[in-house]
């Protein structure tokens, strides 16, 4: 019997890269999450592991030097580094979000220019389109950008603009038809050398603390003409397409830090004692273990639809990857809550980590659309 669902079905190597990133994840970053969180600095220990074992931006096609995984495997890589610490994950999540415009529109010559220096590790690249008074009304961006002979030059500024400080290359939207409104955005490739363009300094955050987060300012900025990517006016349409295929990993670090806090509730209950008994064994806390584990479950595999109906194709890919991310980062938030409820006075200090993913997982209810956006998402591609 043939599988013609549209769903999917992990593979032996989908377990073993499970396997694989558990083991760096466990041993090369966890050991590293609460001081990075505790300094705010960047996961450089991470970065090293997962570029050395090849888990940095797992997405990019073999042709460009890449692993050519599938989107599953790459939400596996995603989600079990994001059980240890969400700021390290976002370094293959925000590879994807920033080459996929790429991958999706650009010319071949643009794609051999910028994506081999991902797979190969030497660059990272992050997503501009957001801007102070355009977050989820991006189609209201104030940053232009205009034709100047063998150029483009881009003139405005972006705003929460994830690893900002730590990428090199840069996706970036900005209108070149203000009388065509969303059809009058256009995507382009910049690069930090670029004349013109900086970056601001790293916004105080409550969580992900480990990646910078940052503004880009754009003054004059001067990028060569064939960096623009696809056709002018087609920027919207691609960044649109490109959350299609993101809005999954988000839910994936979701899974991942609801299961890091389920985990870490699981072991303190069974360890910690009251009433003459460990804590685990009182029904009220094994009902709230077990709501716990069947959300996380249901979360993992809304997930890896949405992930694989990335990579198949369909008509409801917006509608799925809109519910994979509002479901699952949800999830995350009610999971990491009660773990640290579950710790009781303890949970509530940074001796223990739930503290920190309840911060770290508030962010994926609020990056890559809000998740009252994608439940207008759901709701237009319902009543369509």
């Amino acid at each position: 019997m043939s599988n013609n669902a549209g769903l999917y079905a992990l593979t032996e190597e989908h377990q073993a890269v499970r396997e694989a990133v558990r083991e760096i994840a466990e041993h090369e970053i966890a050991p590293y999450a609460a001081e990075v969180d505790a300094e705010s600095r960047y996961p450089v220990e991470a970065q090293k592991a997962l570029i050395a074992a090849g888990f940095h931006a797992t997405h990019v096609p073999e042709q460009y030097g890449g692993e050519g995984a599938d989107a599953v495997a790459t939400c596996i890589v995603i989600e079990e580094v994001a059980r240890v610490d969400v700021s390290a994950s976002l370094i293959p999540a925000v590879n994807k979000l920033g080459s996929v415009p790429l991958i999706l529109s650009a010319s071949e010559e643009l794609k051999q220019q910028v994506l081999p220096s991902i797979a190969a590790g030497d660059a990272m690249i992050s997503y501009g389109l957001s801007e102070r008074e355009a977050g989820s009304d991006a189609a209201a961006m104030r940053t232009r950008a205009r034709r100047d002979g063998d150029s483009w030059v881009l003139n405005g500024t972006k705003a929460w603009i994830t690893n900002a400080s730590v990428s090199e290359w840069f996706t970036v939207m900005a209108v070149t038809d203000p009388e065509q409104g969303a059809n009058g955005i256009s995507a382009f490739v910049v690069h930090r050398d670029d004349p013109g363009f900086a970056v601001g300094p790293k916004e105080k955050k409550m969580g992900i603390k480990g990646s910078p987060t940052c503004e880009l300012h754009l003054t004059d900025c001067t990028v060569p003409a064939d960096r623009l990517v696809g056709e002018p006016g087609t920027g919207f349409k691609t960044a649109l397409r490109t959350l299609d295929h993101t809005r999954p990993t988000i839910g994936a670090q979701a899974v991942g830090v609801a299961q890091g806090a389920l985990d870490a509730a699981i072991a303190y209950t069974k360890d910690r004692r009251q009433f003459g008994s460990a804590v685990a064994d009182f029904q009220g806390v094994q009902f709230m273990l077990a709501d716990m584990a069947m959300k996380i479950e249901a979360a993992r595999h809304l997930v890896y639809v949405a992930a694989a109906r990335g990579d198949q194709g369909g008509p409801d890919l917006t509608m799925l990857s809109a519910s994979a991310k509002a479901f699952a980062s949800d999830v995350a938030m009610q999971v990491t809550t009660d773990a640290v409820q579950l710790f009781g006075g303890a949970g509530y200090t940074q001796d223990f980590p739930v503290e920190r993913m309840m911060r770290d997982a508030k962010i994926t209810q609020i990056y890559e659309g809000t998740n009252q956006v994608q439940r207008m998402v759901i709701a237009r591609s319902l009543l369509r």
